[in-house]
């Protein structure tokens, strides 16, 4: 079954973005949004590290790697944009001033919980939660960007965590390889699907249970929404 590309995955939420309103996006999958928004858009972008209006990636001839994200990849600032000490930006999370918050994660719940933290493995990776249980409850509104299943074809929407959990209940859309997926009071809500792949398919890779939004629509390899 053909996925989209890591950075297709990118431009699709980008472009489900509203026109405006402050976004923090999470380490790892969610800096590259940064790469794909909108000419028209007036989203400012936070970084937990202390900026405010985060611009696209550099060129790599213009890297300044003092100008950083929280995963310590190099960006570029917007117009108006500003620098601050971490705690600023950490109140800003706290306080309820992110409108949405776009994380990965390991495993989300069929009720939104989220499992993104790291327990370390064998490799040397340390355990951290890191900033992301600031956002999981600070955040107006929760977004998971994620490959559908593990590298080794296990579900990662599940009835239940197995993994640490984050934060419970937070989740409120979820952004895979292959669907747009909403966290209702009812359960899991597919509102779109890759072009190709089938809602058969996407249930057979999904631990939980989905229903199909009364007007599911499509998207294309590209992360763009089709045209119908």
């Amino acid at each position: 079954m053909k996925t989209l590309s890591r950075l297709a995955l990118a431009r699709l939420v980008a472009h489900h973005l509203p026109k405006e309103g402050f976004v923090n996006l999470g380490i790892g999958a969610p800096t590259h949004v940064a790469d794909f928004l909108p000419a028209d858009t007036s989203v400012m972008l936070h970084s937990e590290n202390g900026i405010l209006n985060v611009g696209p990636k550099p060129q790599e001839d213009q890297q300044d790697w003092d100008l950083i994200n929280a995963g310590k990849m190099p960006v570029t600032l917007a117009t108006g944009g500003s620098f601050f000490d971490s705690s600023l930006a950490f109140a800003m999370m706290r306080g309820g001033h992110i409108d949405i918050a776009i994380l990965g994660a390991f495993q989300v719940s069929q009720t939104g919980d989220l499992a993104n933290w790291s327990t370390g493995d064998a490799g040397g990776a340390p355990p951290a939660i890191g900033g992301a249980i600031d956002l999981a409850v600070g955040a107006k509104t929760i977004w998971v960007m994620m490959e559908h299943t593990t590298r080794e074809g296990m579900p990662r929407i599940v009835s239940q965590c197995t993994l640490p959990p984050t934060a419970v209940g937070v989740v409120a859309r979820i952004f895979t390889s292959v669907a747009i997926i909403d966290v209702t009071p009812d359960g899991l809500v597919v509102d779109a699907l890759l072009d190709g792949v089938s809602i058969d398919e996407v249930a057979a890779l999904t631990d939980a249970k989905l229903a199909c939004a009364p007007l599911m629509k499509r998207f294309r390899a590209d992360g763009a929404i089709a045209e119908r």
